[in-house]
């Protein structure tokens, strides 16, 4: 094959000149560069108006709310008063039945009636069941005859006796004979002693074929019926009586309290305990304190006390749960204020005091609270306090005092 030989080199001067740029196709570029700088400043100019448009919508609704706290705000207000307050401790209790009595069989043999009914109220010595007395009234029987017999033999002995003492005197009878006959009476006083107590025992067994209410109270439902066999000293209970007037109510305190509540008169006894529904919205009883456990319960730390209600119209129950408020003391000459005054900012409390138709809050220590009332320090006597509007106050907003709460109006808020 032959091979190529290289081209020799274009002289300079028979080179062509380079070809000229096309006018058309520069101008296009420029057009290009401008439109896509417009279009940066385009999207720029939208991205910083709808930051502003966003900015003046988000401080609107704070404008308007600053002019709705420029004008005067309408509320209702307390006054504070001296008075008393009692502190109370507060619990679960239980109804208990003062006297509770599950009577069972002393006796076996046939019911032949029951003489109550059903959650029947029932005085002691009311007769509750009969049960067939006949087998224990023959054994009463066997035991007179027993005892009539030995007592005639007694007096038999004793008219001996006596014989025997004046043949003696006489010495027509020896010593020997005379001792044989006094012990021989005293053989028959014990005999009749004996029949004496089989005779008590037969009639106390049929006194137990009657069965009388050893209490006053309330019987609860039927257990049994006429023609059952019982038997004695059976588990089985007849019949349960518990008394409920007076009743009494168990609760448990705290053992942190029972030194407040046994440095009080009498440690602690007769102190007032009311009783609430379960709902603790409505006073059912209120009862005094008669006694305290001798104890403190290791588990729950906590110690039962036990008070006492008259319970005349039937309002506690027998294991009835109650809610309970014990009265340890009263607090006199305590300013008092409305609950729904006092407005909390974490753990600090405040109310706005009206002073010349202006709202200035004031930092309060609050105390006991008890029916919507708490005692308080800081402020006097006297001095009238905001009790409603609490979303819209300021310190040293203009009020306008109403006798009726704002619909809008809050009892609770925080420091502006």
């Amino acid at each position: 094959m032959d091979q190529q030989r290289p081209s020799a080199p274009i002289p300079p001067d028979q080179q062509l000149p380079p070809p000229e740029p096309d006018p058309t196709r520069k101008k296009r570029k420029y057009w290009i560069w401008a439109l896509a700088l417009i279009l940066l400043c385009l999207i720029l100019y939208w991205v910083f108006h709808h930051h502003d448009q966003a900015s003046q919508s988000a401080a609107a609704p704070a404008a308007g709310g600053r002019r709705g706290f420029s004008g005067p705000v309408t509320l209702t207000t307390a006054t504070a008063a001296k008075g008393d307050i009692g502190v109370y401790l507060t619990a679960i209790g239980t109804v208990t039945a003062l006297y509770t009595d599950s009577i069972t069989a002393q006796v076996t043999g046939v019911i032949t009636s029951v003489h109550y009914k059903e959650g029947q109220v029932v005085r002691k010595g009311d007769p509750l069941i009969d049960i067939d007395p006949r087998p224990y009234e023959a054994q009463v029987m066997q035991a007179e005859g027993a005892l009539e017999r030995d007592q005639n033999l007694l007096a038999q002995a004793q008219m001996d006796l006596q014989r025997y003492k004046d043949a003696w005197a006489r010495n027509a009878i020896p010593r020997q004979t005379l001792e044989d006959q006094e012990k021989i009476v005293l053989q028959d006083q014990g005999t009749v002693k004996n029949d004496q107590g089989t005779l008590q025992y037969d009639q106390v067994q049929v006194a137990y074929c009657h069965i009388t209410a050893p209490i006053s109270g309330r019987v609860g439902l039927r257990l049994v019926d006429p023609g059952n066999l019982v038997t004695a000293n059976a588990t089985t209970s007849l019949v349960v009586i518990t008394e409920t007037q007076p009743i009494t109510v168990v609760a448990t305190i705290s053992e942190d309290n029972l030194a407040e509540v046994m440095e009080q008169p009498h440690h602690g006894l007769n102190l007032p305990l009311d009783a609430w529904d379960r709902a603790n919205e409505k006073k059912i009883a209120s009862g005094k304190v008669t006694s305290f456990d001798n104890q403190i319960d290791t588990t729950t730390g906590t110690v039962k006390v036990r008070a006492l209600f008259d319970n005349k119209k039937g309002e506690l129950y027998p294991n009835e749960f109650v809610n309970v408020r014990l009265l340890v003391k009263t607090l006199h000459d305590q300013i008092l204020l409305p609950s729904s005054a006092i407005q909390h900012n974490g753990n600090a409390a405040f109310v706005y005091v009206i002073q010349n138709g202006q709202a200035n809050m004031r930092s309060i220590k609050t105390g006991v609270s008890d029916g919507g009332k708490t005692a308080v320090q800081g402020v006097n006597e006297g001095e009238v306090v905001a009790d409603s509007s609490f979303d819209k106050l300021q310190n040293g907003s203009k009020v306008t005092i109403t006798q009726k709460a704002p619909p809008s109006s809050s009892t609770e808020g925080n420091a502006p």
